[in-house]
Protein backbone atom coordinates (compact mmCIF):
# COMPACT_ATOMS: atom_id res chain seq x y z
CA UNK A 1 0.00 0.00 0.00
CA UNK A 2 2.85 2.50 0.91
CA UNK A 3 4.62 1.48 -2.36
CA UNK A 4 1.47 2.17 -4.32
CA UNK A 5 0.86 5.66 -2.78
CA UNK A 6 4.65 6.66 -3.50
CA UNK A 7 4.60 5.74 -6.82
CA UNK A 8 1.40 7.69 -7.27
CA UNK A 9 3.40 10.73 -5.81
CA UNK A 10 6.77 9.92 -7.85
CA UNK A 11 4.57 9.77 -10.92
CA UNK A 12 2.41 12.83 -10.50
CA UNK A 13 5.24 15.19 -9.54
CA UNK A 14 8.18 13.51 -12.03
CA UNK A 15 6.06 11.93 -14.66
CA UNK A 16 3.69 15.06 -15.06
CA UNK A 17 3.96 18.04 -13.27
CA UNK A 18 7.19 18.56 -14.33
CA UNK A 19 7.41 17.49 -17.32
CA UNK A 20 4.46 19.71 -17.92
CA UNK A 21 6.30 23.03 -16.71
CA UNK A 22 9.26 22.18 -18.87
CA UNK A 23 6.54 21.62 -22.07
CA UNK A 24 5.90 25.38 -20.50
CA UNK A 25 8.96 26.73 -20.71
CA UNK A 26 9.72 25.28 -23.98
CA UNK A 27 7.15 26.53 -25.63
CA UNK A 28 7.45 29.83 -23.97
CA UNK A 29 10.66 30.03 -25.05
CA UNK A 30 10.18 28.58 -28.49
CA UNK A 31 12.89 26.33 -28.43
CA UNK A 32 12.12 23.94 -31.17
CA UNK A 33 14.75 21.37 -29.53
CA UNK A 34 13.07 21.47 -26.32
CA UNK A 35 9.66 21.09 -27.84
CA UNK A 36 10.44 18.41 -30.35
CA UNK A 37 11.74 16.47 -26.54
CA UNK A 38 8.59 17.19 -24.51
CA UNK A 39 6.31 15.79 -27.37
CA UNK A 40 8.31 12.74 -27.97
CA UNK A 41 7.95 12.52 -23.82
CA UNK A 42 4.56 13.06 -23.61
CA UNK A 43 3.86 10.81 -26.25
CA UNK A 44 5.14 8.06 -25.26
CA UNK A 45 4.27 8.61 -21.48
CA UNK A 46 0.53 8.45 -22.85
CA UNK A 47 1.38 5.02 -24.49
CA UNK A 48 2.72 4.41 -20.84
CA UNK A 49 -0.37 5.39 -19.18
CA UNK A 50 -2.63 3.32 -21.04
CA UNK A 51 -0.36 0.32 -20.59
CA UNK A 52 -0.29 1.11 -16.50
CA UNK A 53 -4.26 0.48 -16.93
CA UNK A 54 -3.84 -3.01 -18.11
CA UNK A 55 -0.62 -4.01 -16.11
CA UNK A 56 -1.81 -2.49 -12.76
CA UNK A 57 -5.02 -5.09 -12.74
CA UNK A 58 -3.16 -8.38 -13.63
CA UNK A 59 0.23 -7.67 -12.47
CA UNK A 60 0.52 -5.44 -9.25
CA UNK A 61 0.45 -8.76 -7.78
CA UNK A 62 4.25 -8.81 -9.07
CA UNK A 63 7.32 -8.21 -6.21
CA UNK A 64 8.78 -4.27 -7.04
CA UNK A 65 6.13 -3.61 -9.50
CA UNK A 66 6.02 -0.04 -8.56
CA UNK A 67 9.37 0.49 -7.08
CA UNK A 68 10.17 -0.61 -11.33
CA UNK A 69 7.05 1.63 -12.64
CA UNK A 70 8.65 4.41 -10.68
CA UNK A 71 12.12 3.35 -11.91
CA UNK A 72 10.65 3.50 -15.30
CA UNK A 73 9.25 7.31 -14.84
CA UNK A 74 12.53 8.45 -13.76
CA UNK A 75 14.58 6.97 -16.50
CA UNK A 76 11.99 8.15 -19.44
CA UNK A 77 12.41 11.59 -18.11
CA UNK A 78 15.72 11.55 -17.44
CA UNK A 79 18.11 13.90 -19.36
CA UNK A 80 20.81 11.75 -19.22
CA UNK A 81 19.74 8.96 -20.16
CA UNK A 82 16.81 10.18 -22.51
CA UNK A 83 14.69 7.13 -22.40
CA UNK A 84 11.39 8.79 -23.81
CA UNK A 85 13.58 9.60 -26.60
CA UNK A 86 15.28 6.55 -26.93
CA UNK A 87 11.57 4.62 -27.18
CA UNK A 88 10.04 7.31 -29.35
CA UNK A 89 12.86 6.91 -31.84
CA UNK A 90 13.24 3.11 -31.41
CA UNK A 91 9.41 1.87 -31.21
CA UNK A 92 7.36 3.76 -31.07
CA UNK A 93 8.01 6.17 -34.54
CA UNK A 94 8.38 3.65 -36.73
CA UNK A 95 5.25 1.73 -35.45
CA UNK A 96 3.13 4.92 -35.85
CA UNK A 97 4.23 5.43 -39.53
CA UNK A 98 3.74 2.05 -40.39
CA UNK A 99 0.30 1.85 -39.34
CA UNK A 100 -0.55 5.73 -39.61
CA UNK A 101 -3.32 5.46 -42.24
CA UNK A 102 -5.17 2.75 -40.30
CA UNK A 103 -4.83 5.03 -37.26
CA UNK A 104 -6.49 7.97 -38.89
CA UNK A 105 -9.22 6.00 -40.85
CA UNK A 106 -10.13 4.27 -37.25
CA UNK A 107 -10.24 7.74 -35.89
CA UNK A 108 -12.74 9.68 -38.44
CA UNK A 109 -14.57 6.16 -38.33
CA UNK A 110 -15.21 6.52 -34.52
CA UNK A 111 -15.79 10.47 -35.05
CA UNK A 112 -18.61 9.48 -37.09
CA UNK A 113 -19.97 7.02 -34.89
CA UNK A 114 -19.60 8.75 -31.88
CA UNK A 115 -21.21 12.28 -33.77
CA UNK A 116 -24.24 9.68 -34.58
CA UNK A 117 -24.76 7.55 -31.13
CA UNK A 118 -24.82 11.16 -29.85
CA UNK A 119 -27.82 11.72 -31.63
CA UNK A 120 -29.12 9.05 -31.16
CA UNK A 121 -29.25 8.63 -27.55
CA UNK A 122 -30.40 12.63 -28.00
CA UNK A 123 -33.23 11.56 -29.67
CA UNK A 124 -33.84 9.11 -27.08
CA UNK A 125 -33.66 11.01 -24.26
CA UNK A 126 -35.76 13.58 -25.45
CA UNK A 127 -38.37 10.97 -26.46
CA UNK A 128 -38.32 9.51 -22.94
CA UNK A 129 -38.57 13.37 -21.46
CA UNK A 130 -41.54 13.98 -23.37
CA UNK A 131 -43.66 10.55 -22.64
CA UNK A 132 -42.51 11.21 -19.29
CA UNK A 133 -44.17 14.74 -19.22
CA UNK A 134 -47.18 13.64 -21.02
CA UNK A 135 -47.64 10.70 -18.69
CA UNK A 136 -47.39 13.26 -15.49
CA UNK A 137 -49.79 15.61 -17.35
CA UNK A 138 -52.50 12.63 -17.84
CA UNK A 139 -52.07 11.24 -14.44
CA UNK A 140 -52.25 14.83 -13.11
CA UNK A 141 -55.64 14.84 -11.62
CA UNK A 142 -54.72 12.38 -8.85
CA UNK A 143 -54.20 14.06 -4.82
CA UNK A 144 -50.83 14.87 -4.42
CA UNK A 145 -50.13 14.14 -8.22
CA UNK A 146 -47.82 16.81 -10.30
CA UNK A 147 -50.14 19.34 -11.71
CA UNK A 148 -49.73 22.69 -13.42
CA UNK A 149 -51.56 25.54 -11.51
CA UNK A 150 -53.11 28.50 -13.44
CA UNK A 151 -53.20 31.40 -11.08
CA UNK A 152 -56.77 33.22 -11.29
CA UNK A 153 -57.36 36.89 -10.13
CA UNK A 154 -60.99 38.44 -10.13
CA UNK A 155 -61.42 41.95 -11.66
CA UNK A 156 -62.02 43.10 -8.54
CA UNK A 157 -59.14 41.48 -6.68
CA UNK A 158 -56.77 43.99 -9.82
CA UNK A 159 -58.43 47.03 -9.43
CA UNK A 160 -58.17 46.62 -5.88
CA UNK A 161 -54.33 45.75 -5.96
CA UNK A 162 -53.66 48.54 -8.60
CA UNK A 163 -51.87 51.93 -7.24
CA UNK A 164 -54.42 54.65 -9.05
CA UNK A 165 -57.35 52.66 -7.73
CA UNK A 166 -59.44 54.75 -4.84
CA UNK A 167 -60.86 52.33 -2.14
CA UNK A 168 -64.37 52.18 -3.36
CA UNK A 169 -67.56 50.87 -1.33
CA UNK A 170 -65.59 47.09 -0.59
CA UNK A 171 -62.97 48.83 1.52
CA UNK A 172 -63.52 51.94 3.98
CA UNK A 173 -60.38 53.56 4.44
Amino acid sequence: MVSWMICRLVVLVFGMLCPAYASYKAVKTKNIREYVRWMMYWIVFALFMAAEIVTDIFISWFPFYYEIKMAFVLWLLSPYTKGASLLYRKFVHPSLSRHEKEIDAYIVQAKERSYETVLTFGKRGLNIAASAAVQAATKGTGLGACRTVTPRMSVGRILRQSPGHQPGPERSP
